[in-house]
């Protein structure tokens, strides 16, 4: 394909037999019957939705309302999981440990099943369920909150004193961690082969994509008309969806203006010794919640041992920004590598990958319409954490898109002037 070639301008189209062969694997989807499956993908008689954003959260957007019925078109300025994107990179962590947010933890439960359910429909692992060992330091208040939540939710885990944790991992060093959880659950997704994953079935299934920057053309009446692509031309919709990442306060700044903030995420890639305990058949994903959280993915698809940092960064420009590490996040991320995995002590620096976190200002998820807008719904606020729950996002807010469920109050856009009138941050 040429550089700048729209992958599908006018929409995938099917011979008789490729279509035939969608409606059989879209009837393999828990709650799909073969007649409801063709009448999804052949007779779509929803509304029209543009999803501007194919990251995680837009992506499953798109995917879940063009199984409820609807028209979709989605739109990319530089394709689902690009390196500019917050939903790019090779690999995220999926866990359930979430203090007392029951909210998310039982979201966690349904990606889960989701992500389980689709891989088995596209035949594509994107799930790599390795387990997670969450290191628990002297304040355990919100691990202690998180585990009658993830029993009930089904989460499987297990809680270990320092010892065992110990003995079962001997790679690494315990001081200062009182006990952990294992989850059983856990591990970690393929990043932007899920984005990649989640297109090509929304392909597949009917929907239309277009690689383009879009912006929003306001209407007097108090809805959305269009979008305007960088060629000029337009898409209209009945609803339209914004959930474009680091850019969303960018494009409704009298909306959102700081309440999306990207900030400078650095994650780093050592190499390990040739007879090592430090793949993923040896580790499972590791959480350390001490002073600061670190984190990381064994073997990481072969990349190497990958840690990041999870405080927040600097300030980040998301399209004009450097990505070239720095020396003091390198410093930083090897000297608690080699405290918490001395096997590591002097591994060397394989790769380096600058990315962004886009937060919100108490890291809860953006998921609401538009106060002025009626047809416009801004989804967002992805917080670091975001990637694990896009199956469950994307069904949540196509529900809301369609009417099927109200705005939960911990994703309004009102929370926010809540936190204002009672001097909160």
């Amino acid at each position: 394909m040429k550089k700048g070639m729209d992958p599908n301008p006018k929409g995938q189209r099917f011979s008789r037999r490729s279509l035939l062969k969608t409606v059989a694997a879209v009837a393999m989807i828990p709650g799909f019957g073969p007649f409801g499956s063709f009448v999804n993908v052949v007779r779509r008689q929803g509304p029209r939705v543009v999803v501007v954003g194919a990251g995680a959260f837009g992506g499953w957007t798109a995917l879940h309302l063009l199984r409820s019925g609807a028209k979709v078109t989605l739109l990319d300025t530089w394709g689902p999981g690009n390196s500019r994107a917050s939903s790019g990179g090779d690999t995220r962590v999926i866990r359930g440990t979430y203090g007392p947010d029951r909210i998310y933890v039982e979201m966690v439960a349904r990606s889960l099943a989701l992500w389980k359910e689709n891989q088995r429909l596209w035949n594509r692992p994107l799930y790599r369920p390795i387990g997670a060992l969450w290191m628990v330091g002297e304040d355990d208040a919100y691990e202690k909150a998180s585990l009658p939540i993830m029993r009930e939710s089904g989460l499987r885990f297990e809680e270990l004193d320092a010892g065992e944790a110990r003995r079962r991992f001997p790679q690494i060093h315990f001081e200062g961690v009182r006990w952990a959880i294992q989850e059983e659950d856990a591990g970690y997704l393929l990043a932007r082969q899920a984005c990649a994953a989640v297109l090509e079935g929304f392909l597949a299934e009917g929907g239309e994509y277009r690689q383009s920057a879009a912006n929003p053309e306001h209407d007097e009446n108090g809805k959305l008309g269009r979008v305007v692509l960088a060629d000029g031309s337009s898409v209209s919709g009945d609803q339209f969806v914004f959930a474009c990442g680091p850019w969303l306060g960018r494009l409704f700044p009298d909306v959102l203006g700081d309440r999306i903030r990207p900030t400078r995420q650095e994650v780093f890639y050592f190499g390990t010794p040739r007879d090592h305990g430090f793949s993923y058949d040896s580790l499972p994903v590791w959480i350390d919640h001490g002073d600061r959280l670190f984190y990381g993915i064994p073997g990481s698809e072969w990349r190497g041992f990958k840690i990041a940092d999870d405080s927040r960064g600097q300030l980040f420009d998301p399209t004009d920004g450097e990505r070239t590490y720095s020396p003091a996040a390198l410093a930083e991320a090897r000297e608690h590598m080699e405290f918490r995995f001395p096997g590591l002590k002097g591994a060397p620096l394989l790769e380096a990958r600058v990315c962004q976190y886009e937060n919100s200002p108490d890291s809860h998820f953006i998921l609401d319409r538009h106060p002025v807008l009626k047809n416009v719904w801004l989804v967002g606020g992805g917080s670091g954490h975001g990637f694990k729950h896009g199956p469950a996002v994307g069904e949540h807010v196509a529900e809301l898109v369609l009417e099927k469920r109200n705005p939960d109050p911990i994703f309004s856009l009102s929370r926010f002037e809540e936190s204002k009138e009672s001097g909160k941050p």
